[in-house]
């Protein structure tokens, strides 16, 4: 067995096909921290690491995982070969790539048939953490309750933006 170097006790496996594929896990990690979400991140390769990837994934699902995050740009077949080997949700984030990310979107939101893989935005890290959060939320009432206080928030600071544009177009 390859080393794994998870934790015991996990929420989300975030997993990006190359290094350069960091700033979508530094758009995740402040969102997993403030609602105290157990994310762990790594780098794997389908292409060049699949064996690697295909002991990640059930030692994950054995640590508890129960989303699954895969960050991949050009031709993005990270998160398609992450969802063949589990039935856990998978969210791909294309990443921009050759094509300005839009290959990494094709390739992740055209999924066969029976393969399904949910698909951000490109670039969409900060959204990709949101969408795990909410899947947990759906079995867990206190992070259900802390992503309702969440939207409280934006949609206060919404209503302050809405203010302070039209004191400021009043002068």
């Amino acid at each position: 067995m390859l080393d794994m170097q998870l934790p015991e006790k996990l929420d989300v496996l975030v997993v990006l096909g190359s290094l350069s594929d960091k700033k979508m896990a530094e758009k995740m990690v402040p969102v997993f921290d403030d609602f105290g979400v157990r994310a762990h991140f790594s780098v794997c390769s389908a292409h060049r690491d699949h064996e690697r990837l295909a002991e990640m994934i059930p030692a994950a699902e054995k640590a508890g995982c129960k989303v699954v995050i895969g960050v991949a740009g050009m031709a993005a077949h990270l998160p398609g070969v992450i969802a063949a080997l589990t039935v856990l949700p998978v969210i791909g984030v294309p990443c921009d790539g050759s094509l300005q990310g839009l290959d990494a979107l094709l390739a992740i939101a055209q999924m066969p048939p029976g393969i399904p893989v949910a698909t951000t935005a490109v670039n969409g890290g900060y959204n990709a953490a949101l969408l795990a959060i909410e899947i947990l939320g759906s079995a867990d009432p206190a992070l259900r309750e802390k992503l309702l206080e969440f939207r409280v928030t934006m949609r206060q600071k919404n209503r302050a933006n809405d203010q302070e544009l039209r004191d400021g177009l009043k002068n």
